[in-house]
């Protein structure tokens, strides 16, 4: 009986830790390292949680349709020793986003730097993002 008991806790356990780890991707199974993208647009939303930053971008295209990109950066505390703050982009802000995008969704991006209205530039990615070769391998 005790080993059976074991063995479903263990099983339990498993199953749950299966689900943690597999809530996080890597970056080379979602965005293309060896191709940018640029982007200009208005915040429409920021969601700042952990594992991932994500923001919104409304961009205007030539025809006249807004199309919404999705953006990921870094996790908030990575964020943070970059300078950013839970308040340093907000809904109506206007941006330009450099990064790397999705491999699947054409709407989706990974941001290297964010460049705000008044002209400042932060860094969005982690410390391997200035190796474009290390992009592949970044978790």
């Amino acid at each position: 009986m005790r080993t059976k008991l074991g063995m479903f806790a263990t099983g339990v356990c498993l199953l749950c830790l299966g689900g943690v780890s597999g809530a996080h991707h890597s970056f080379s199974s979602e965005y293309d390292g060896t191709k940018t993208f640029k982007v200009n647009g208005v915040v429409s939303k920021v969601e700042w949680t952990n594992p991932h930053v994500r923001f919104y971008v409304d961009v205007n295209e030539a025809d006249g349709k807004v199309t919404t990109w999705n953006i990921e950066l870094a996790s908030p505390s990575a964020l943070s020793r970059n300078g950013w703050t839970s308040r340093t982009l907000k809904a109506g802000d206007k941006v330009t986003v450099d990064g790397y995008p999705g491999k699947v969704v054409p709407t989706r991006g990974n941001a290297r730097s964010v460049l705000l209205a008044d002209g400042r530039s932060l860094f969005a990615g982690t410390a391997d993002d200035s190796d474009p070769a290390a992009a592949g391998t970044r978790q």
